[in-house]
């Protein structure tokens, strides 16, 4: 058995009568009160999650038209006694190609390839689809015929309207999509 000294002994009945001290009896009586008297109330109701209603897609539906941020077609005033341009027309027996089909502000140039001397451009229509296209292939709904195909953007020239019976050459380019 241990022998404990009187400080050890003192030390442990201060230890034991400062926990006593803290019990502080009926201290706290007020605040159980209180709490058994909230715990006493009826229970609310919390409210359902409201019903949200599925998104609607919305469909654009002015893509065929010409965008606003590009400038309209300028036709030059005619003079009197000046003669149509004859020389400008749409293709005679000219049989339509794939991407003839899009209107060209829904096509997009995603990359290019190129083997030896020959490049062709990469197409991405409004459907998702990728077209391999070269110099002399048409694109866009107005008789666009590619010029040129740079790394970074394919040069054409579209045939529009003059709006009087008359045809006009409009250059036009499709720069690559960037992310």
């Amino acid at each position: 058995m241990k022998n404990y000294s009187v400080q050890q002994c003192a030390l442990g009945i201060l230890m034991i009568l400062s926990l006593a001290a803290c019990s502080g009896g009926g201290r706290y009586a007020d605040i159980d009160a209180f709490m058994a008297e909230i715990e006493a109330r009826p229970k609310g109701q919390i409210a359902p999650l409201p019903v949200f209603e599925p998104y609607q897609p919305f469909t654009y539906s002015s893509a065929n038209r010409r965008s606003p941020f590009e400038a309209p077609v300028v036709i030059p005033k005619k003079k009197k006694g000046q003669v149509k341009n004859a020389g400008v027309k749409p293709p005679a027996n000219h049989a339509k190609e794939y991407l003839e089909r899009f209107n060209l502000a829904s096509l997009m140039m995603v990359g290019t390839l190129s083997r030896g001397e020959d490049s062709w451009a990469l197409i991405e229509d409004s459907q998702g689809g990728i077209h391999r296209v070269q110099v002399g292939d048409y694109l866009g709904a107005n008789w666009g015929q590619i010029d040129e195909i740079a790394p970074s953007r394919i040069d054409l020239t579209e045939i529009v309207s003059d709006g009087s019976d008359g045809w006009l050459l409009r250059p036009r380019s499709l720069e690559l999509k960037g992310d």
